[in-house]
């Protein structure tokens, strides 16, 4: 894989970090007092056909910890310093395309919570009074309607996908939960309409939409709240939520991790008590959420989180049974050598520039050797060079051998320095690109899997769900390792 040549430049030279700095959050105006709608919440209207997954929320629309009924907010986009600038042309271009036909556009989910916050986005998302099959008509031949449970649409614009997805669409297998039934006289059938869509929603700073013609944001779930609160809430309960889907536990952590929020305790303790329930889901779902925490930015504080809340078995054992045998605690710094090195990379990346999957994937092998064979300093460097170098051995070896900073001393995987001539360096590299190869072999393997398992005092007995990051196999690795 080629590398830009900064992605790889710190594995050269392990250095103690420097005190990170807090997740910045974007200072929010203080919410304007709004008259409280006396019957909370709307009930449909005859001619709403389809009726998705809802439950209470709380006042001030807060979430599902609560029992009244929201205060509803329409803010202007203005104070929160939103340009069309910061909405890119791709978006930009099927937002036009379906409004010209005559159907309502919203930008929705992460997008304008990440706007709010004066963060770049991942990803636009899409929502339109349109059904799909109208979308995919819109936009012929570019279009294409995916998903099962939720199906959207996919529309390919210059190179990029935007999704969509339709007010008329409802999760299939959802739990069903009731919604209120009682109509607010403050309810226009608009509103009803988004409403009801919120209320389908995973996290209360998800449920937000922005109408980029009128310029508002629409607020059903005090999803503004939360995002100054820093919280991570879920809008219907969250034992009920992470049953009804457990992927929500993975988001959760992934959007904690990247915004520096925390969960209210009721969420806490449903994240650690249906942890397990990850390894329910289809492997492919797990690499992308995995994907999701470490490929953007964010994956040092991924990483903290799922060990945290008892996750990390379940996705990466290895790692799990490393910090188990380091006894470590959530809030030391700069003595984990794993975390230090995603730090590193996380330095180089952002949600719209993510690496390559095979380079985290070789990150874990890379880490995973060392831990299992500490290495001379100069071995490590020398590696890391020759791998980045595309396998030039002298090359690596000459650059290697110039480097005279000192490494540091905290980390049990690196030790003390010595003379090497230039045959045995050679050969001492090359023993480690085999060890690291067999590290990526045996990640994948149930096995060896359930021997790094053994090495975690709670680790589940049964039910291990083991990773399937060897598809990456030849995608990551093995060009570094044919050294010569």
């Amino acid at each position: 894989m080629a590398l830009r040549p900064p992605e790889l430049r710190w594995l050269g030279s392990l250095t103690r970090p420097g005190r990170l700095a807090p997740s910045p959050l974007a200072a929010l105006a203080s919410p304007r007092r709004r008259r409280r709608a006396p019957s909370p919440s709307p009930s449909p209207s005859p001619s709403d056909s389809s009726t998705p997954s809802t439950a209470p929320v709380s006042a001030g629309g807060t979430g599902a910890e609560g029992f009244e009924g929201p205060e509803w907010k329409k803010v202007s986009a203005k104070r929160f310093g939103f340009k069309e600038s910061m909405i890119p042309a791709e978006a930009w271009n099927v937002l036009h395309r379906l409004r010209s036909r005559g159907y309502d556009v919203y930008l929705v989910g992460g997008c304008v919570r990440d706007l709010i916050m004066k963060k770049t986005p991942k990803d636009f998302d899409i929502i339109t009074t349109a059904d799909l099959r109208q979308v995919k008509d819109t936009f012929s031949g570019s279009a294409v309607i995916v998903g099962r449970r939720f199906p959207i649409c996919h529309v390919h614009e210059n190179n990029s996908i935007v999704e969509v997805s339709s007010f008329n669409t409802c999760a299939r297998g959802s739990s069903g939960s009731p919604i209120y039934n009682s109509k607010s006289q403050n309810c226009s059938k608009n509103d009803f309409v988004r409403w009801r869509n919120c209320q389908g929603r995973d996290f209360t700073i998800n449920g937000l939409m922005f109408n980029p013609y009128s310029e508002k944001i629409y607020d059903y779930l005090g999803g503004i709240d939360d995002i100054k609160k820093a919280k991570v809430r879920t809008v219907i309960p969250a034992g009920t939520s992470f049953q009804e889907d457990c992927a929500r536990i993975l988001r959760a952590i992934r959007i904690a991790a990247r915004l520096g929020f925390s969960f209210p305790k009721e969420t806490a303790y449903y994240v650690r008590t249906l942890a397990c329930s990850v390894a329910r889901l289809d492997k492919g779902r797990i690499l992308m959420e995995m994907n999701y925490m470490l490929a953007y930015g964010s994956a040092e504080a991924s990483l903290r989180l799922l060990w945290r809340f008892g996750v990390l078995e379940h996705l990466l054992p290895f790692q799990a049974a490393y910090f188990a045998s380091t006894r470590f605690k959530r809030k030391d710094k700069g003595t984990n050598m794993l975390l230090v090195l995603f730090s590193k990379l996380d330095n180089f990346l952002a949600p719209n520039r993510p690496c390559h999957n095979s380079l985290w994937i070789s990150l874990l092998a890379f880490h995973e050797a060392l831990a299992r064979q500490p290495c001379d300093p100069l071995v490590v460097a020398t590696f890391a060079l020759a791998f980045y170098l595309g396998g030039d051995m002298s090359l690596a070896v000459d650059i290697g051998k110039s480097i005279n900073r000192q490494h540091d001393t905290s980390f049990r995987e690196l030790l003390e320095p010595k003379v090497w001539a230039d045959k045995h360096l050679v050969d001492e590299v090359q023993s480690f690109a085999a060890l690291m190869k067999r590290a990526l072999t045996e990640m994948t393997d149930e096995y060896f899997v359930a021997k790094a398992m053994a090495k975690i005092p709670q680790a589940p007995s049964s039910d291990l769900f083991y990773p399937t990051l060897g598809i990456y196999t030849t995608t990551s690795i093995p060009e570094g390792c044919q050294i010569h």
